[in-house]
């Protein structure tokens, strides 16, 4: 029995509107290529075109014993992201580390969950969904993207978002995430940390589809972070994605590991089961951020399951605890370092993600150095730049570089471009 007595607290955007029928599914010409298998600059110029459309999705071989495989995907990011050298100081000796940008997938839509959210939705869409119901943190990177990737369909959007209990009866703001989800009109639950942890998710979002059922509407519920068998077949797509860069010449690297966050366990067991399968080899390491390594391991297990893949999760990942002193909750160190490695190499991290995953990953460099000489190492930067907005108080003491600048009164004025008043 659901608790249909809880009481949801609820934001409703200013009018919604009802969803238009969306395009039917495209099909490819007989022997054309799946356009991910092409190369880099094909479908660089093919994105422009085929960007919201829904196209028949073929799994890289080393994939096709995967069991459910899906059958379509919405192209939703601008893929492939770019990967580079990452310039880090202080690393081991011939220690390499270069960055997938998976933070340049879009902009409202940046960072990892697009990957996912190609899949869910176009599932979505084949289950004859008029709404999206997801879940989340307050300041849930998942949950605006899926807002928007929603409103680019045509799907109204619900959030239930969490936060804490002396907060829970009052209007959340408009910082970072949250400014995105409601400009593009979602339909925010305010729930407590507490009743999140005592109810769980999964009754959370159930409660809110029976009420919306109820109503006449058809919503199709993605978990948290997008973190089902379906969804990881983003970053099993990802990995098809990076082995394409490395043969096509886009990057002339091999790599030894691939490290990355870990916060719902999708994109980590998809990396790790592609990676397993196709020919990189590498090693993956995750850094979880909330829970522990433990219940990564076992939900990741649950996900491999669910793809028939037949490999045991510790046997594939390395799951290390970077959760420091809790989800979204960042010490003044961990928050220098994000300053740090902005200033010296120009690449911003978000706090509560690739943050602390690449905090973890220095912290054991610099314990460890040995255990890294020589390795060439693939960072994923899994996005989540708005989180930085929520954390604008403390990181006031770490920014500076401002002054007035000194001007003497007898400068002459000389006209030129951009002239204001």
């Amino acid at each position: 029995m659901l608790h249909n007595s809880l009481s949801i607290r609820r934001l409703n955007p200013s009018h919604t509107l009802s969803p238009l029928p969306l395009p039917l599914p495209t099909t490819h010409k007989p022997n054309q290529a799946p356009i991910r298998s092409m190369t880099s600059t094909i479908q660089q110029l093919q994105s422009a075109f085929e960007f919201l459309k829904l196209t028949p999705y073929h799994p890289p071989s080393w994939a096709s014993k995967l069991n459910p495989i899906p059958s379509h995907s919405f192209n939703l990011g601008h893929f492939p992201t770019p990967v580079h050298r990452w310039n880090l100081p202080n690393l081991p000796k011939d220690c390499e580390v270069w960055l997938k940008r998976d933070d340049l997938s879009g902009m409202q839509l940046s960072g990892n969950k697009v990957r996912k959210l190609e899949f869910l939705l176009a599932d979505a869409v084949a289950q004859g969904a008029d709404c999206i119901i997801t879940i989340g943190g307050i300041q849930s990177n998942h949950c605006r993207a899926t807002a928007v990737a929603a409103k680019y369909l045509n799907l109204d959007c619900f959030l239930i978002l969490r936060t804490s209990k002396l907060l829970v009866e009052k209007d959340p703001g408009l910082t970072g995430n949250l400014l995105v989800e409601r400009l593009v009109g979602a339909h925010i639950d305010l729930v407590s940390k507490e009743e999140y942890s005592r109810i769980g998710s999964l009754t959370l979002t159930n409660i809110l589809k029976e009420k919306l059922i109820k109503e006449g509407r058809k919503p199709y519920v993605i978990p948290v972070g997008g973190s089902n068998s379906l969804g990881t077949w983003g970053y099993i797509e990802a990995i098809r994605e990076i082995e394409n860069q490395s043969q096509n010449g886009t990057i002339n690297q091999s790599f030894d590991d691939i490290i990355s966050a870990c916060g719902s366990g999708g994109t980590v067991a998809g990396l790790s089961i592609a990676t397993w399968l196709s020919e990189l080899k590498a090693k993956v390491t995750a850094f979880c951020v909330c829970d522990d390594p433990d219940y990564f391991y076992d939900y990741v297990q649950g996900l491999l399951d669910g793809l028939e893949a037949g490999v045991k999760s510790r046997d594939i990942v390395k799951i290390e605890n970077a959760k420091g002193i809790g989800y979204a909750m960042s010490t003044a160190e961990e928050l220098k370092f994000v300053k740090e490695i902005a200033e010296t190499t120009g690449v911003i991290l978000d706090p509560v993600y690739s943050g602390k995953a690449a905090y973890g990953m220095m912290k054991d460099m610099s314990q460890n150095p040995t255990k890294w000489e020589g390795r060439k190492i693939l960072f994923i930067h899994t996005g989540g730049l708005l989180g930085l907005f929520d954390k604008n108080d403390e990181m006031a003491s770490l920014v500076g570089k401002w002054r007035r600048m000194e001007l003497d009164e007898s400068i002459p004025r000389v006209d030129g471009t951009g002239k204001m008043f």
